[in-house]
């Protein structure tokens, strides 16, 4: 009976749905999202994120795989964890979740400073 509940657990998959990451998680997200939303490439963003969905788990693999040379442009903790969150399944979700409320946010705010110009100049 053991053997047959260690078998089961190794093709265990976590159930489908949006993962909660940590808080140091959360931030370097959210500052990965803030960034891409600031160089208006929040669409192209979202569509590489859903085509690339199923191969979540192989990029978390390969940034694990290629930390050493990448650590060189950038902080090797935050590539650690940023992989970690990749590895679980709803985490493409959260992405595309954070991008599309912080892209929103920021086109509010452009539209409203483009407003403001207006009725400056006007």
């Amino acid at each position: 009976m053991a053997f047959l509940d260690e078998l089961r657990h190794a093709f265990a998959v976590e159930p489908a749905g949006v993962v909660e990451p940590s808080e140091s998680q959360r931030v370097l997200i959210d500052r990965l999202c803030r960034e891409i939303s600031r160089r208006r490439l929040t669409t192209p963003a979202i569509l590489y994120l859903e085509m690339s969905r199923p191969l979540g788990f192989l990029a978390a693999q390969a940034i694990h795989f290629f930390t050493p040379l990448i650590s060189v442009l950038t902080d090797r903790q935050g590539l650690r964890e940023f992989a970690e969150f990749l590895e679980h399944r709803g985490a493409i979700d959260y992405l595309l979740e954070r991008l599309e409320e912080i892209g929103r946010d920021d086109s509010l705010r452009r539209r409203g400073v483009a407003e403001d110009a207006r009725r400056d100049d006007g």
